[in-house]
């Protein structure tokens, strides 16, 4: 075995399991299905890994059945098959018999070996083994399983924390009704926090400055890791200032038209098709997401403009810089966040926005039953805030045929009867937490 390896496997196995925070993530774990963690580097899929090992411990599994290895180890060098062979002898060698016991597999950052997914093929068909893997491109993963695995896989996206996961992390525990005021105004300047730091672990506790460098960091090393390097990106120019402009306009409409004669305008020499696989780069890595309008026709969802989010809003603000004043896109982006959390899928997307003549609104979801409307605006307090924002929403619950809609704001908690029925209007640490 060669001696790097070696290394890294004695330290894994050595090595306690570092302490992590409960995440609210389901990670399936069935025989013959490899699972596939699919994230943005640094939402904590690594340690979410840890936290199926932690499980499995205390379910009686010994730690010698398990098999830990992070691909991105550069003592590794450039990682192959056989570096995955050799692994899985050792694991035989210090652990079980083969078929002796079930064994596990948690191969981090998998997309770094080429050809992964047929040495994870072969241990399904051939070992008593369960594989889990983590990776930081969806497409990547996705055609490779959908080419290697034939069907033996199942996918889970990663987010960083949810606002939840922010409380528990914090060691706050989340409000539950009845909330006096006391817990009321502790619950909404924790949120006010979260909305500012977002949900990236390793961000957690630091000092302004040094949060915000660190999830700069973050971008540049997603631009650099999974762009540049794995794509071969020539214009780096062009990349930055498509990053920078759409997250900077997070929770705005864009068109790559737009962009492009904005760009062109500035001297930057880029065509529209290198700037749509920019775009398709950019949401292969998790970095943002893209919303499109909810129409029927595929010509027109392609045509109209679409809505850009980042993939937390701690790193929207760290990039974005927004002023106290721009609270809103920020309440915008969290809320979709969560939506996506809760509603969303790994390659396609059941949160659209909604817009006709008479209002639109931010979010409608399509995930299973009738469609859920969700308006988001920081506050109703100003008159033609309030007349805009319900406006938009009897005309989606007109025209979608349903009776409900919700507006998320920071404080605000009412009820709204209207001719198209009924508008919740939510504080946003309330529907976060699930208790509206």
């Amino acid at each position: 075995m060669d001696s790097a390896l070696q290394r890294v496997l004695d330290e894994q196995a050595a090595r306690p399991l570092p302490a992590h925070t409960v995440r609210d993530v389901r990670v399936p774990s069935e025989e013959g299905i490899a699972t596939a963690l699919v994230g943005m580097r640094r939402v904590g899929k690594s340690y979410l890994l840890f936290q199926q090992m932690q499980q499995l411990l205390a379910s009686g599994v010994p730690r010698s059945s398990m098999l830990f290895v992070n691909l991105e180890d550069d003592r590794l060098g450039a990682p192959t098959t056989r570096t995955l062979d050799e692994a899985l002898e050792h694991l035989f060698r210090t652990g079980p018999q083969r078929y002796e016991q079930t064994v596990y597999l948690f191969l981090d950052e998998v997309q770094a070996v080429p050809g992964w997914e047929q040495f994870v093929l072969r241990v399904l068909n051939t070992e008593n083994a369960r594989v889990f893997v983590t990776g930081s491109s969806a497409k990547l993963l996705s055609v490779e399983i959908a080419t290697g695995l034939r069907g033996r896989s199942t996918a889970v996206e990663v987010l960083p924390f949810g606002f939840t996961e922010y409380l528990r992390h914090a060691g706050r525990g989340p409000a539950s009704d009845p909330v006096g005021a006391d817990r009321r105004s502790e619950m909404e300047s924790a949120f006010d926090r979260y909305l500012r730091v977002g949900g990236f672990p390793g961000v957690q506790g630091l000092n302004d400055i040094d949060r915000v460098r660190m999830l700069q960091d973050y971008v540049e090393l997603v631009i650099f890791r999974d762009i540049v390097e794995r794509h071969d990106v020539a214009n780096l120019v062009a990349l930055r200032h498509l990053t920078g402009r759409l997250l900077s306009d997070f929770a705005r409409e864009f068109s790559i038209n737009s962009i492009y004669k904005s760009m062109r305008s500035q001297g930057i020499s880029v065509g529209k098709d290198t700037l749509h696989a920019y775009l398709d780069h950019l949401l292969d890595a998790r970095l943002l997401h893209t919303v499109g309008v909810r129409r029927a026709s595929y010509r027109a969802r392609q045509v109209n403009p679409r809505k850009a989010y980042a993939v937390d809003p701690g790193l929207a603000a760290s990039v974005a810089h927004p002023l106290v004043e721009d609270i809103g896109p920020l309440l915008e982006n969290a809320v979709y966040i969560e939506l996506r959390r809760r509603h969303g899928r790994l390659h396609t997307d059941a949160v659209s926005y909604f817009a006709s003549p008479a209002g639109g609104v931010d979010f409608v979801v399509d995930s299973s039953g009738a469609p859920q409307i969700v308006q988001v605006s920081a506050s109703l307090g100003a008159t033609v805030t309030r007349e805009r924002e319900v406006r938009g929403a009897v005309a989606a619950m007109g025209e979608l045929g349903v009776r409900e809609a919700t507006i998320v704001t920071l404080y605000e908690r009412d009820t709204i009867e209207t001719e198209a029925g009924t508008i919740h209007v939510s504080p946003a640490w309330r529907w976060m937490l699930g208790l509206e």
